[in-house]
């Protein structure tokens, strides 16, 4: 009975369902487009994909501290729209932004200058690091505004404009999608340029995304529509306090990301069929697991902006609520992995050893997926959004460097067991991250109101 009750709210589930489906449809979005990418690339055959695959791990890494910045600035933004303060949310947009910049100008020089040692630490086959460098070269133009185009659509979404992001990003997928086939396989009279086709269709896409998005969000006037003066209004001590709370984020989601690049790393020495299987199956992955990005995300802004409020104990309902129902859809979504896997492996063009091995890592992710979802909604929908994120470091890390890493790389590497055994190693980790979160979460040592103090605006 009290279960049910925990759940009879309509208006909670209309607020969730609310900000959470054009998340779900916005990220679904993103991860298909790497999938066409994917598809449209596997028709050029395995080296192709392990190539393509290799230099969006480079760039997986930026994606990441990009990710840890905004969902920094997200935990402030979100805070304060409980209160309706937009005046500190563009102050905070105005970090995320210079930060954004600042990172993704790194990257861009880092692929420019290394392209061939970046590839090349991740694969020893000279083709591959020959048609890696060479999409690297390409595709790495696009950093900067990919970053400004990201930090814009997670900070809309705190705002309550969720909308948005999402045409915004359909768009883009329909243009990469008719661009990508087109200049990697030709069109009419136009000959295919295969892989270079494929970084320019992208390239392409993602200005397009970036001149539609600031587009949107100044004429329709938004709440984020800040001018320049506005986004530059900062104070020492209001920076010190931003980066106080956004730098474990960013060092937790960097620290993640090299830990998946490690993981990428130990299959690399597995051979060049395992590296083309796991670069498959983690866009599939990634897909299967945008509906919990978009009730995690909904869980953040519905917790946060309760939290900016000052009304704890309601913040702490809504962290029970979406803990408990994450697990239950994670199960859902990970028997339709489990028994489509042959239906969706059907639209790659790859042999018999890259098809059984990523048949065999998509039914493990099958198997475990619901695990996986308990621990981001509880790391990022939850403790986060009360600026928890300290422990959300250390609960990731220690799971992560001291469980998952070690073990995959000791399965992989010196004992030299299949793909099929050593992947059920990385879900290691996930198990330990459950055991530790929990009882962080029914603490409520995590909620933190940020925002109350009115110190924090002075200029």
């Amino acid at each position: 009975m009290k279960l049910l009750q925990l759940f009879n709210d309509k208006k909670f589930f209309k607020a969730a369902f609310g900000l959470a489906i054009p998340i779900i449809i916005q990220n679904f979005i993103l991860s298909s487009l790497n999938l066409v990418d994917n598809i449209i690339i596997g028709g050029l055959g395995e080296t192709a994909i392990a190539g393509v695959g290799l230099a969006n791990q480079y760039f997986f890494l930026l994606d990441l501290a990009l990710f840890g910045t905004a969902s920094g600035a997200s935990i402030f933004t979100a805070q304060y729209w409980g209160k309706r303060d937009t005046k500190n949310i563009k102050r905070v947009l105005g970090i995320c932004l210079i930060t954004t910049i600042i990172l993704s100008g790194i990257f861009t020089i880092g692929a420019l200058a290394f392209p061939n040692i970046i590839i090349g630490f991740f694969s020893q086959d000279k083709n591959v690091i020959s048609l890696g460098a060479n999409y690297l070269r390409i595709i790495c133009f696009s950093y900067i505004v990919t970053g400004i185009s990201f930090a814009y659509s997670i900070i809309l979404r705190t705002v309550g404009q969720v909308k948005i992001p999402m045409i915004v990003s359909g768009t883009a997928l329909a243009i990469n999608t008719f661009l990508n086939f087109s200049l990697v396989y030709g069109i009419g009279s136009f000959h295919g340029i295969g892989v270079y086709g494929s970084a320019i269709a992208t390239l392409i896409a993602r200005f397009i995304e970036f001149f539609l998005m600031l587009l949107a969000i100044y004429k329709l006037k938004l709440p984020i529509a800040a001018k320049l003066h506005e986004l530059l209004d900062l104070s020492t001590t209001f920076v010190k306090r931003f980066f106080k709370v956004a730098v474990p984020v960013m060092l937790n989601e960097s620290m993640w990301g090299l830990g998946v690049t490690a993981y990428a790393a130990v299959y690399a020495h597995m051979g060049t069929a395992v590296i083309a299987a796991t670069n498959i199956t983690s866009t599939i992955d990634r897909l299967s697991m945008v509906v919990f990005f978009g009730f995690g995300n909904a869980a953040a802004i519905m917790i946060g902006n309760r939290i900016g409020q000052k009304d704890e104990k309601t913040a702490f309902l809504y962290a029970k609520r979406f803990i408990i129902l994450s697990p239950f859809i994670g199960i859902f979504m990970g028997i339709i992995l489990y028994t489509s896997s042959p239906a969706i492996l059907y639209a790659y063009n790859i042999n018999s050893q890259v098809h059984m091995y990523s048949k065999e890592i998509l039914h493990i992710i099958g198997m475990f997926l619901w695990i996986k979802i308990f621990n981001y909604t509880n790391v990022v929908g939850i403790l986060r959004s009360g600026g928890d994120t300290k422990f959300c470091l250390m609960l990731d890390m220690g799971g992560m460097w001291l469980v998952g890493v070690p073990f995959v790389a000791l399965t992989g590497i010196y004992f030299k067991l299949p793909i099929g055994i050593v992947y059920y190693f990385v879900f290691m980790e996930e198990f330990v991250k459950l055991l530790v979160g929990l009882p962080r979460l029914l603490s409520k040592k995590w909620i933190n109101n940020l925002v109350s103090k009115p110190s924090e605006v002075s200029i």
